[in-house]
């Protein structure tokens, strides 16, 4: 299996340790899975692997690194809306999907020490499997993440390293530690095996639903799971397994939109912004690395953005909470921008939100 540039169209093993390209392109995976059956879903694997035969896997590595993860419920919160319950996962959000992928491949090519940056959620999924897989890992984290993220990778046997400054700052600096220490840059953004575990998210809701719902929202910062939704959508679309693509509605923080911004304008690159601070730290990112492969997706398939309004995440969170369904800040802030896509749009039914992260995680 190869990686190919998505810049320059360069092909190397996976085996490569080089986190790009060396023109500076990020890699994606050559990989066509079969046309989707299911028949093919593995249904004694009470876990995502039990889609495996559509996944980029190089070997079994991953039978020594699943905690687990998937399965999760979708459940119905009201006559118009169903939630993914993807914060029932062992580190509590859906980050574990990628993670335990890109683990897997870490110890399929004998990687013995890994680096990442994160907003919180992937850092403490990264650390959670690296530990599960006895591989040394620092996660750089802003100094002001919620303290139970921090808490809880340091728990797995992390490194942590706090960093002054803004999300994509903290990213420099992780990134110029990986050109100078020569580790392994197990990245959620940067590594397309990433990809390869959210994808499952659209899998298992076609498994558990025997359909698509007409309206799927997806929170995008650096878009790991928008882009590997939009993957999984594809495969099933070109395997027949469903006749269209569902409306696919991308959220992003109305104080961090660069996506949207660039929407807003035509534009084929992210918009150039000064992000401001918002609670909804998980999608506080101002330059998403993919974001030219976002919005490719987002144009092709006519994807609606929608702005969460910072003044309704709270109330969101606690309606929700009422509910029974108690999320951090950056899952409430999904249902803030459903409300305020009705707002524009008009009461729409058959909804699918992620629940993507756990209420204690973010309780500051």
């Amino acid at each position: 299996m190869d990686f190919i540039c998505s810049r320059c169209g360069h092909r190397e093993s996976t085996r490569t340790r080089k986190p790009t390209c060396e023109c500076g392109g990020l890699w994606k995976l050559d990989f066509t899975p079969p046309a989707f059956s299911e028949e093919l879903i593995d249904k004694d694997t009470w876990s995502m692997f039990r889609y495996r035969a559509f996944m980029a896997l190089e070997d079994d590595s991953w039978r020594d690194v699943t905690l687990g993860e998937g399965m999760t419920p979708v459940v119905a919160l009201d006559d118009h809306v169903l939630l993914k319950m993807d914060y029932y996962m062992p580190t509590l959000s859906y980050k574990d999907r990628g993670a335990a992928v890109v683990v897997s491949h870490c110890k399929s090519i004998g990687v013995d020490a890994v680096l990442q940056d994160s907003s919180g959620n992937a850092g403490n999924s990264i650390a959670a499997y690296c530990g599960r897989a006895g591989i040394e890992c620092d996660i750089y984290v802003r100094d002001c993440t919620s303290p139970k993220k921090i808490d809880m990778i340091r728990a797995h046997g992390a490194t942590v390293h706090l960093i002054p400054g803004s999300r994509d700052h903290c990213a420099d600096v992780c990134r110029e530690a990986v050109r100078t220490e020569g580790k392994y840059y197990a990245s959620h953004v940067y590594n397309p095996f990433f990809y390869e575990g959210t994808k499952t998210y659209i899998y298992e809701v076609f498994e558990q639903l025997h359909r698509i719902p007409e309206y799927l929202f997806i929170p995008v910062g650096n878009g790991t799971l928008f882009l590997g939704a939009m993957k999984a959508l594809e495969e099933l679309l070109r395997s027949g397994a469903i006749s269209q693509m569902p409306k696919v509605v991308v959220i992003q923080s109305e104080r961090c939109a660069p996506i949207a911004g660039a929407v807003r304008s035509c534009d084929t690159h992210p918009a150039a912004i000064k992000p401001e601070e918002t609670i909804a730290e998980g999608i506080a990112i101002g330059v998403p690395m993919r974001g030219e492969e976002i919005l490719d997706y987002i144009y092709r398939y006519d994807v609606d953005v929608v702005e969460a309004p910072e003044d309704r995440i709270l109330p969101a969170r606690e309606y929700l909470a009422r509910k029974g369904i108690y999320c951090e800040h950056t899952t409430a802030a999904n249902y803030a921008a459903y409300e305020r896509y009705c707002e524009l749009h008009g009461q729409i039914s058959d909804c699918l939100i992620t629940m993507c992260g756990a209420g204690l995680k973010s309780d500051h």
